[in-house]
């Protein structure tokens, strides 16, 4: 149900009858899966995203499943449950991360895999940064000591280890949520720290596995942003027009088409690349 709307919601953006869309009829039957979102309090842009992806995701999985099933022969069993877990969601936005752990006693080295739609990166600096400076944060090796310690299989107990993460499946749409909401002497409060981020040749090879084959250049299609504090707050997007290139800001119901130097700004929240 939730599928079909934002298919409607789509199409009537598309169509181009209109000077704005409002997405009232999908919010409202999405609110029915997820009844934490029809409250008239504050929301995080990056949970509310995860929600979309995931509905839709198990929408269209349950569709594929059944399409299989009815195109399937009993020699193609196997292949057909293998499927149920893909979607066109996952064909899109989601990559896969390796995190290489090493005992720091035996030195003994082990992968874990772990799958994802969205990067959360730490901002490292209180007045300005690059999202290299970023992406080098969330990439950089890590020590697991006293109560993060891990069980080393070969040393029988728990080991001082070293973790550092690498992209092993880069997607094709990838998502930076940018951690701006963040814990300080027990009081939680918002980075406003201006962040400069590429329009284009965003290049993650640095943070790629040697085993992955994918193209690791990207370039900025839309940004969230988020101005205001923790308690009150006010989302906006910038968009680029997949066939005319131009960019567009979105604020309620005003739809402006923007230079491409106002897309850079200090309340980007989420990157789309």
């Amino acid at each position: 149900e939730s599928a079909t709307a934002f298919g409607c919601l789509v199409s009537d953006m598309w169509l181009g009858e209109f000077d704005y869309v409002s997405p009232e009829a999908f919010h409202s039957i999405f609110m029915k899966r997820y009844p934490a979102f029809s409250r008239t309090t504050q929301h995080d842009a990056q949970e509310f995203l995860i929600c979309v992806l995931d509905d839709l995701h198990e929408a269209f999985k349950e569709v594929r499943a059944l399409l299989c099933q009815e195109r399937a022969s009993p020699a193609a069993g196997a292949s057909t449950r293998s499927l149920r877990g893909t979607s066109i969601i996952t064909q899109l936005f989601e990559g896969q991360l390796s995190y290489a752990i090493r005992c720091l006693t035996c030195r003994a080295l082990s992968d874990r895999p772990e799958s994802f739609t969205i990067l959360s990166l730490p901002i490292p600096s209180t007045r300005v940064c690059s999202l290299q400076d970023c992406l080098e944060c969330f990439f950089q090796p890590d020590v697991l000591t006293r109560n993060n310690q891990i069980h080393c299989y070969w040393c029988g107990g728990n080991q001082d280890a070293t973790v550092k993460a690498s992209i092993t499946k880069a997607p094709q749409i990838i998502i930076f949520h940018l951690k701006r909401f963040a814990w300080q002497d027990k009081h939680r409060r918002k980075l406003s720290t201006t962040v400069c981020y590429p329009f284009s040749d965003l290049d993650l090879s640095p943070y790629i596995s040697p085993s992955c084959c994918n193209n690791t250049e990207y370039s900025l299609c839309a940004v969230v942003n988020h101005a205001g504090d923790l308690d009150y707050g006010h989302y906006t997007a910038f968009c680029k027009h997949s066939v005319t290139k131009h960019w567009y800001s979105f604020d309620d119901a005003q739809v402006t088409k923007i230079p491409d130097s106002a897309v850079q700004a200090d309340t980007a929240y989420l990157l789309f690349y």
